[in-house]
């Protein structure tokens, strides 16, 4: 999988944004967003802790169909995504899987799985082919140790600044890392990791001493924009600018709520549809909630949230895709 460091070009009408995607992002120990430090602080979490709605209605999770995975046997003709769950789809084209996030545990360490994956995780490691996956940073949700162990070992990875020596010793052969702009290509796919506003941590592992990132995915002629987690930052209208068509943005709308401490971290329904116009992307599809309770948003409300926004802001209802967990979509020619 050979890479490089080509940059699409950058819009020439915000040069600060333009600069500040491509300006230095580690300072020798860590990684930062250049374009400002997230103001987050130990007493946040504390007072984020405290103030938190524990007496919670009954969860309901976001609605699942049958799928035995049967479908990845057989070449897609076009390409297709199937929801696994919270940020994991697999992306089917011809005889290829390419898996986001990929997370098949019961837990996002603490919190318990609300709903099961879309996919048998056997569906996967009985394929001829194994998979690529895509990571976007280390937060538990996104990133399962249970997972990369138990899928196919010839799995490819690609990952961010930082990450490599842990999915090696979690057992992973084929591991690459990738700044932000650097591009790899494996079979059809050609992909580029791209900034967004973000952190990284876990347990025994440097806050931010990992990088984070979003995925452009190239193939057969279109571009999926994968965005991981992000809160609202100028890269969606410099990507907009940047790339001559996005097909489908996938974009998370969960986990959001108090917004005076996940705003920074977490795009809301009403950013993610500001998302989908500043990327100019015919779709937008819809991930990162009904899963896991990760903060006070009820699990079931982020796409009436993103119904509402797109209604107020007149985008046409058929530009916003919201799967049931197991469901797959093809996308339109």
């Amino acid at each position: 999988m050979p890479d490089s460091v080509s940059t699409p070009s950058l819009p020439t009408d915000d040069a600060a944004a333009a600069a500040a995607l491509r300006a230095p992002h580690h300072d020798g120990r860590r990684f930062f967003n250049p374009w400002g430090r997230l103001p987050v602080r130990f007493r946040d979490v504390l007072r984020w802790y405290r103030e938190r709605p524990w007496g919670r209605p009954p969860e309901t999770p976001a609605p699942r169909v049958p799928n035995d995975g049967a479908s990845l046997d057989s070449p897609a003709a076009g390409i297709e995504l199937t929801w696994v769950g919270h940020a994991t789809f697999a992306i089917h084209h011809a005889d290829r899987v390419l898996l986001t996030d990929p997370h098949w545990s019961r837990r996002a360490f603490l919190p318990p799985r609300h709903v099961a994956p879309g996919l048998p995780l056997e569906a996967v490691r009985a394929l001829a082919a194994p998979p690529l996956a895509l990571v976007s940073h280390n937060h538990y949700d996104h990133l399962d140790r249970w997972t990369v162990r138990h899928l196919p070992p010839q799995t490819r990875w690609l990952v961010p600044l930082g990450l490599g020596a842990t999915l090696r010793r979690w057992g992973a052969l084929h591991v690459r890392e990738l700044d932000w702009w650097q591009q790899a290509e494996d079979g059809p796919f050609r992909l580029t990791c791209l900034p967004v506003q973000h952190w990284s941590n876990r347990i025994l592992a440097r806050r931010n001493g990992s990088l984070w990132c979003g995925w452009m995915i190239e193939v057969a002629g279109r571009r999926l924009f994968f965005a991981g987690d992000t809160g609202w930052f100028g890269g969606f209208a410099a990507y907009g600018h940047s790339y001559e068509s996005i097909d489908v943005a996938m974009l998370p709308i969960g986990a959001y709520e108090p917004r005076w401490f996940m705003r920074f971290q977490h795009i809301n329904p009403e950013e993610a549809v500001a998302a989908l116009e500043a990327l100019r992307a015919r779709h937008l599809v819809a991930m990162h909630w009904g899963t896991f309770v990760l903060t006070d948003e009820p699990l079931d409300e982020p796409p009436r949230a993103l119904r509402r926004a797109a209604a107020e802001r007149a985008i046409e209802a058929e530009r916003l895709v919201v799967l049931a967990v197991g469901e797959r979509w093809r996308l339109p020619s």
